[in-house]
């Protein structure tokens, strides 16, 4: 086993898939013994790789499987969410995972690979783990509702798969609120859309054909009303941007230009800019790009 890499978006399975390999390798007895596994939230600073890390990895592993199956003899250290390590701690580890080679593999799991330090990742073999396919999640979906008793149409597994942009875990936590939320009624794509917080179709569509109305004063309402129901702005601009980017009714510089906007938005709200101005400025900029012509 090499030191490994695991990168890629949340609820693909990273960390899932390392535990699993941990134990099948050393069964459920060693497998305390044997895997370090350190989070994001536990203390990853250079003083604990230095300390905590290199002890472990200094220990060497030997003995059997209870069940004799037989048991490698090295140890593995997991790091999850990786990306958040300081570069400091992160130099800190390049000499411990040559020196130890022989006793202790690494394992490194993050979202954003392109945070780990160069020379880590040369020391890795690096695993992309990509969002996965609606059809994968559909099937797990169906799987986790029928062992548990979920009833659930198809149009809302689809749209749980659809809602969730590849992330598996967030579609399950989905389910699970729906599930709580009807009491053992069917689940519909009405409930999903209401528990994901997803803007409904109609409501983005009106917002758009206000903007092509040319009234500030329809607008205004529209978006204080918006707010009120308390829809995420930042939920609406990336809706926004999918109607806008694969609909034929714009033209390529009108497209431009307001996703270049809805950029800027985006970047307004994460700095935590005030929702309504934000809204009002992207609406103004939309209409004067559809009333111009």
């Amino acid at each position: 086993l090499p030191n490994l890499l695991f990168y890629g978006p949340p609820g693909t399975g990273k960390t899932s898939t390392i535990l699993a390999a941990a134990r099948e390798l050393y069964g459920p007895e060693l497998f305390r013994q044997r895997v370090l596994e350190l989070n994001a939230s536990d203390e990853r600073g250079i003083q604990v790789i230095r300390e905590k890390v290199k002890s472990f990895a200094q220990l060497t592993a030997s003995g059997s499987r209870s069940d004799g199956k037989p048991c490698p003899p090295f140890k593995i250290v997991i790091l999850d969410e990786a990306d958040s390590m300081t570069s400091a701690a992160q130099a800190a580890l390049r000499r411990t995972m040559e020196k130890e080679s022989k006793t202790t593999r690494f394992c490194l799991i993050c979202n954003y690979i392109s945070r780990i330090i160069e020379p880590l990742t040369s020391r890795c073999s690096k695993f992309r783990f990509k969002p996965l396919s609606d059809k994968i999640q559909q099937q797990r979906l169906l799987e986790v509702s029928e062992k548990e008793h979920v009833k659930i149409s198809n149009e809302a597994v689809s749209y749980l798969v659809k809602v969730s942009e590849g992330d598996l875990r967030k579609a399950i936590t989905f389910l699970q609120s729906a599930t709580r939320l009807m009491g053992g009624k069917e689940i519909t794509e009405k409930i999903v859309t209401e528990i994901a917080g997803v803007i409904p179709k109609e409501t983005t569509d009106e917002l758009l054909s206000v903007c092509h109305s040319a009234s500030f004063e329809k607008l205004e309402t529209l978006a204080k009303n918006l707010i009120n129901e308390g829809y995420a702005v930042a939920q609406l601009v990336n809706q926004l941007h999918d109607t806008i980017v694969e609909s034929e009714d714009y033209s390529d510089k009108q497209k431009s230009v307001i996703v270049e906007k809805l950029a800027e938005v985006d970047k307004c709200l994460a700095d935590g800019a005030d929702e309504f101005l934000q809204l009002m400025s992207l609406c103004a900029l939309v209409m004067q790009q559809l009333t111009q012509n």
